[in-house]
């Protein structure tokens, strides 16, 4: 059996059973093995756009630092305000950002073309969002960088809240304000890895359709986060919110 059919094997076992698997007895070579996971993975559970509009999340470090992508199961997105509680959730990490949603269909040859002008024209619309960040591996969020790619980049869950037209902000002014059941609300402001959501566009859309498929009209993209990774609790109410775009707000 190769790394990949392993990996999968163990991220489908943990998924089913709740048990988190090893990263270590799985290592992996690269980037490419770690998205081929994630495709294995996708593939055997199902339910992630088939063909139509899907969605996804990408983001990096810094603008210097290499991308990451993951395509996201449809079934674990919601719309807000969300109720979590009978989710299967251990770690209840939460990260607060903006989703972007793609206007057009966008082919191989024009994601090839895009610069971030061009990237921000397909773009048709905006919305607060809530990442919910949870781990398959035994490592939690200290696995390896390319065991965490695997792992949908420790993916748990998507919760969108009202979509309004998209439109270029002055994103270093931009407000994030995250309240996590009776603790102090942490705000940010211009704390966007990249200064700029749609800046993850171009890199995403390459690699969304490298393999000749189409990103779909409605496809949607959450970008990274604005707070970094926080802790929530069964039984919190979490609320982010963006002013001048929206909130979004799960009960756990």
């Amino acid at each position: 059996m190769s790394a990949v059919e392993a990996a999968i094997r163990a991220l489908l076992e943990a998924r089913e059973t709740g048990r988190p698997a090893s990263a270590g007895d799985v290592p992996l070579a690269d980037a490419e093995a770690a998205y081929a996971v994630q495709d294995g993975v996708a593939a055997a559970l199902g339910g992630f756009g088939d063909g139509g509009p899907a969605h996804w999340k990408s983001g990096g470090a810094s603008r210097e630092s290499v991308q990451t992508h993951a395509l996201l199961p449809s079934r674990g997105v919601h719309a807000s305000p969300a109720d979590g509680r009978g989710w299967p959730l251990v770690m209840r990490g939460i990260e607060a950002e903006v989703a972007l949603r793609i206007g057009r269909d966008v082919d191989a040859a024009t994601a090839l073309g895009l610069d971030l002008d061009g990237a921000r024209l397909l773009v048709d619309a905006m919305c607060a969002a809530i990442e919910l960040v949870e781990s398959r591996w035994t490592e939690g969020l200290a696995a390896p960088p390319l065991a965490k790619l695997a792992d949908m980049q420790s993916h748990g869950g998507l919760v969108l809240g009202e979509w309004i037209p998209f439109s270029t902000c002055d994103w270093s002014q931009q407000l994030c304000r995250v309240t996590i059941g009776d603790r102090p609300t942490v705000e940010r402001r211009g704390s966007h890895a990249m200064a700029d959501p749609a800046f993850v566009l171009p890199a995403w859309l390459r690699h969304a359709t490298r393999s000749g498929a189409r990103v779909r009209q409605g496809t949607v993209v959450t970008t990274g986060t604005w707070c970094g990774v926080l802790h929530a609790a069964a039984g919190d109410l979490v609320i982010a919110e963006f002013p001048g775009i929206g909130r979004a707000s799960i009960q756990l």
